[in-house]
């Protein structure tokens, strides 16, 4: 009897012992932080903007209807490589054809006009040309008639020539007064009709002018009716078919799309970047551009555009033409040249680019999520009792209160077993690393996990340091 009592006596004495001991133990890890940490290393970082957006080539140029009427000839089709100035397409245009025709005729009927004027004209000149030199010829012949009827006139007197031969030879000088005065009348007469033979011509040349003109306008209203290549390219939209009735596009109403010609020499990759990285973003930074219907291959590419007006996420509208709230979420245009796009690409695919925006080599890095935000005031000891009466009542002034709520970023380093705030000083960021450039040490040991712990745990809190990998099993 006396050594079963010894026993339970025993095992008693050693439940005790054993609450005891752990009892000791959770009391000991009161305020114990599991935690999970990283080490400060040094590593090459590269920041990066990633956005979406489609390929485009650098130019292209819709064709629209310039005419109205039916579609007659599709001269190209998708996927067909055109010159500048080749014809594509070609609308009915048996009116405006008919009305050309109609004003080349009236263009030869005034030519014709105008060089049979200019040919009387020229007729009208080589007649004055003619009379006025028989009138020089009869002038010359009237001075010598006038010569000998003045030496008759003399003789006469002096009885030495007979009455009947001086009145023949006064005869004769005033004939040829006479036929004078009909040739400069008949000069006369000429004259005016070369006058008249020129005005026609300058109407002629009018008509001409005026023929012409028509014939431009309704040469320009034929050529509308048919459509060229603007560019060498490749056609890569022909969204109608031969037959189809096709409009000009109005004031306020958009045309019907013929054709899309692109440039295909400099292939663009068109992304949208969000307003939070444009500012990060220059021209010429490389960025690699991944293209979702060729998988498993990038391209090469760098910037070339970036836009200055804010485009809104929800309706692809510039911000300053749309009336929704300015809080909705922008984008900013971004285009990069792709250094060597591949044969198969095409206008339109989706694509993904990663811009390089700034990069670092050989610099302490720490991990992204073990940054965190702490106020000044919750850092700072605070005195024991201060948990009320007078001192807990007593109001900082306001300089100090504002101090006290100063945001400040770092991290939790850990040093023995606890993890003490320390402010730092960041760079760069990378995917999953950021730049340290104040405030830390290379090899320091500092929180990383998790995200609650790091969100919640307290300056100089008691922390056990845990890196196993949840749910990895221990081996034997």
């Amino acid at each position: 009897m006396k050594t079963k009592w010894k026993i339970i006596i025993t095992l008693a004495a050693l439940l005790v012992a054993v609450i005891g001991v752990y009892a000791s133990t959770v009391y000991s890890k009161r305020g114990v932080v599991t935690v999970q940490t990283g080490k400060v290393v040094r590593a090459d970082l590269a920041s990066v903007v990633t956005a979406s957006g489609e390929i485009k080539p650098k130019n292209y140029i819709n064709i629209g209807a310039n005419a109205q009427g039916d579609i007659t000839d599709l001269l190209v089709k998708e996927g067909d490589h055109v010159r500048k100035g080749q014809l594509l397409a070609k609308i009915e245009d048996t009116q405006p054809a008919a009305n050309l025709k109609s004003s080349e005729a009236a263009v030869a009927s005034a030519e014709a006009d105008s060089a049979a004027s200019e040919a009387g004209l020229k007729a009208a000149d080589e007649n004055l040309n003619t009379m006025q030199a028989a009138i020089d010829h009869d002038k010359a012949d009237l001075e010598r008639m006038k010569s000998d009827l003045d030496r008759a006139e003399l003789l006469f007197k002096e009885q030495l020539l007979a009455k009947q031969d001086f009145e023949l030879k006064k005869f004769t000088y005033q004939a040829q007064q006479a036929a004078v005065k009909e040739s400069e009348a008949r000069l006369t007469q000429a004259r005016a009709q070369r006058e008249q033979t020129s005005a026609q011509l300058n109407s002629s040349q009018r008509r001409i002018a005026q023929a012409r003109a028509g014939q431009t306008m309704v040469s320009d209203v034929l050529h509308k009716f048919s459509s060229f290549a603007p560019l060498d390219g490749m056609v890569t939209n022909l969204p109608v078919r031969v037959g189809e009735s096709v409009v000009p596009g109005l004031q306020n109403q958009t045309g019907t799309l013929i054709m899309t010609i692109a440039d295909m020499s400099l292939i663009t990759a068109e992304v949208k970047v969000d307003e939070t990285d444009i500012v990060n973003i220059k021209m010429g930074q490389p960025g690699d551009i991944t293209i979702d219907a060729i998988p498993n291959r990038t391209f090469k590419g760098h910037v070339t555009e970036i836009g200055n007006t804010a485009i809104l996420r929800s309706t692809g509208v510039a911000a300053n033409q749309s009336a929704i709230s300015s809080q909705e979420a922008k984008d900013f245009k971004v285009v990069l040249a792709m250094d060597d796009p591949p044969e198969e690409i095409r206008p339109g695919l989706s694509c993904t680019a990663k811009i390089t925006t700034a990069t670092r080599q050989n610099v302490l890095t720490i991990p992204i999520q073990a940054l965190t935000v702490r106020q000044k005031g919750d850092l700072e000891a605070k005195p024991a009792g201060t948990g009320g009466g007078i001192q807990a009542a007593t109001k900082l002034d306001p300089a100090a209160e504002k101090a006290k709520k100063e945001e400040l970023t770092g991290v939790f380093v850990v040093a023995g077993e606890k993890a003490t705030f320390q402010k730092v000083e960041t760079g760069i960021t990378g995917a999953t690393d950021i730049e340290v450039t104040d405030g830390l040490k290379e090899g320091a040991e500092i929180v990383t996990g998790t995200y609650q712990v790091i969100r919640t745990i307290k300056n100089e809190t008691q922390v056990k340091v845990d890196n196993k990998v949840p749910g990895q099993q221990k081996t034997s």
